[in-house]
C-alpha cells in the first residue's frame, strides 16, 4: 500500500495520531523490558547469581544486564540495514514480537535454585535476544514518525518515540512499586518479581496488532532500493556521522543509566531504602520527564534543535554535582527533586538527538546510522554503565564518582553538537541554516 502527502506534507494512509501510537508502543515495550530488569537487579542477582556478598550478586546481575546490550551493535547493523533496504514497517513489526516473547520467557525462567547453572546461562541468552531485537526499534520508530510528520512539526511528532520509552519505564517502575507495596520481601524474592516480565507480553501483543496496520513512509517509498546496500554505504560514506552521533548521545545514554537504573540499586544497597520506596521516587521522576520530552520537542520546532541539545550539555556541567548531592539525601522530597531535575536536563537532549542526526542524512541511510550509533553508545557504553558505576563507587569509596563521568560526557556532547548544522526547517520554506 502506498502513501501520498497532503499539501502540508502530512502522510496519508492512516491518521498521524494512529501512527504515533503504534510506533510508540514498541518503545514502551523496549524500555519497559530493560527498565524492569534494571529496577529488579538486586532480586535477579539473588535468584540467578546467588552469593554471600550482596554486592557480588548485584555485579553479576548488572553483568547480565550489560550482555543484553552487547547484542545491540550487531542487531543495529543487521536490522538498520534491513529497515533502510526493505522498509521501516517490517522491522517495527518484527522487533516488537521478538521483544515480547523474550521478556515473557525471562518471566517464566526457573531460578538457579531450581535448575542450577542453566538458569544464568539461559538468562544471558535471552538478554542477547532482547538486545538484538531492540537495536533498531528506537531508530526505526523515530525515522518512521519523522518521515510521516509535517516538516514544521517533526521534532514534536518524533519526540513521541522517546516519550513512549519513558511511558514504558513508568509502567515498569510503577508496577514494581505497586507490587513492592502489596507484597512482602519474601514474596517479591520468590515470585513477585516475575509478574512485571509476564505483563510485557500484553504490551507486545497490543503493539504487534497495531503495527501490522501501519503504512510505509513516503520517504522510503521514494527510494530506488533495488541496487542499494545501506550497510556498505554507511561505513564507507557516513562513518563520521556515526562518530559524531555517538559523542552527542553518550551523555543521555550513560547519564540515564546512572541516574535511573544504578541509582535505584544504590538507594537500596547503600542508602538502605526499601525497593518499593526507591521505585516510588523513580516512578514520580519519570512521569515528569515523560511530559518534558514532547514539550522540548515543541520548543525545538520553534527555536531549533541545537539550543535544546546545548542546554542538556551545559545544564549537566553546571548541575550534575548539586543534583547528585540531593539524590543522596535521606529526604524523600530531596531525592525526588534531584532525580527529576537531572532527568529534565537530559530530556532536552533526548527530544532532539536522533532527529538532528536523521535530518542531516539522506533517507536511504537514516535508520542504519541512528541504529548503529545507538547500538554502540547504548550497547557498549550504556549497558556497561550500571556495572562499571557499581565497581567504580565500590573501588574508590566515592559516591560522587559518577558525577565526574557525566560532566566529561557533557563536554563531549557539547563539542559534537557544535559540529552539526541547525536542521529546523525555516518558516519561509528555504533550506535550514547551517550554523
Amino acid at each position: 500500500m502506498t502513501n501520498s502527502r497532503t499539501n502540508d506534507g502530512t502522510a496519508t494512509g492512516g491518521t498521524l495520531k494512529s501512527k504515533v501510537v503504534a510506533a510508540g508502543f514498541g518503545n514502551v515495550l523496549e524500555w519497559y523490558d530493560f527498565g524492569v530488569y534494571g529496577f529488579f537487579a538486586v532480586t535477579i542477582g539473588k535468584q540467578f547469581f546467588p552469593s554471600d556478598d550482596p554486592v557480588a550478586s548485584l555485579l553479576s546481575a548488572f553483568a547480565a544486564f550489560a550482555v543484553g546490550y552487547a547484542g545491540r551493535p550487531i542487531g543495529a547493523i543487521v536490522l538498520g540495514h534491513m529497515a533502510d533496504r526493505y522498509g521501516r514497517k517490517p522491522i517495527l513489526v518484527a522487533t516488537i514480537a521478538v521483544m515480547g516473547l523474550s521478556t515473557f520467557a525471562i518471566g517464566i525462567l526457573p531460578s538457579y535454585y531450581a535448575i542450577g547453572l542453566a538458569a544464568p546461562i539461559l538468562l544471558v541468552l535471552l538478554r542477547l535476544v532482547q538486545g538484538f531485537a531492540v537495536a533498531a526499534e528506537y531508530a526505526s520508530s523515530t525515522v518512521f514518525l519523522m518521515e510521516h510528520a509535517p516538516k514544521q512539526r517533526r521534532a514534536f511528532i518524533s519526540s513521541w518515540s522517546m516519550t513512549g520509552q519513558f511511558l514504558g519505564l513508568i509502567l515498569g517502575s510503577g508496577l514494581g512499586a505497586l507490587m513492592g507495596n502489596l507484597l512482602d520481601e519474601a514474596q517479591m524474592q520468590t515470585w513477585g518479581w516475575r509478574i512485571p516480565f509476564l505483563f510485557g507480553m500484553v504490551i507486545s501483543l497490543i503493539g504487534y496488532l497495531m503495527r501490522r496496520k501501519l503504512t510505509e513512509t513516503p520517504d522510503f517509498e521514494a527510494i530506488d532500493s533495488a541496487d542499494q546496500m545501506p550497510v556498505k554505504d554507511v561505513f564507507r560514506t557516513a562513518w563520521r556521522s556515526i562518530v559524531c552521533y555517538i559523542c552527542m548521545i553518550l551523555l543521555g545514554g550513560v547519564g540515564f543509566y546512572i541516574a535511573f537504573i544504578y541509582a535505584v540499586s544504590d538507594l537500596t544497597v547503600h542508602m538502605h531504602l526499601s525497593t518499593a520506596r526507591a521505585l516510588d521516587i523513580n516512578t514520580l521522576a519519570l512521569f515528569v520527564i515523560m511530559i518534558t520530552v514532547p514539550v522540548a520537542g515543541l520548543l525545538a520546532d520553534r527555536i531549533g534543535r541545537k539550543p535544546l541539545a546545548f542546554s542538556a550539555a551545559a545544564g549537566t556541567i553546571v548541575l550534575a554535582w548539586p543534583l547528585w548531592w540531593l539524590i543522596h539525601r535521606e529526604s524523600f522530597a530531596l531525592i525526588l527533586a534531584g532525580q527529576t531535575a537531572m532527568g529534565v536536563v537530559f530530556a532536552m537532549g533526548w527530544a532532539v538527538y536522533s532527529l538532528m542526526m536523521a535530518e542531516t542524512l539522506e533517507p536511504r541511510l537514516r535508520c542504519s546510522v541512528v541504529a548503529i550509533g545507538n547500538g554502540i553508545a547504548y550497547g557498549i557504553f550504556g549497558g556497561l554503565t550500571p556495572l562499571l558505576t557499581t565497581y567504580l563507587v565500590e573501588r574508590t569509596g566515592n559516591d560522587f564518582a559518577p558525577v565526574y563521568v557525566m560532566i566529561a560526557l557533557a563536554v563531549l556532547s557539547f563539542l559534537a553538537v557544535l559540529r552539526l548544522p541547525e536542521t529546523r526547517p525555516r518558516m519561509d520554506g528555504k533550506a535550514p541554516t547551517r550554523s
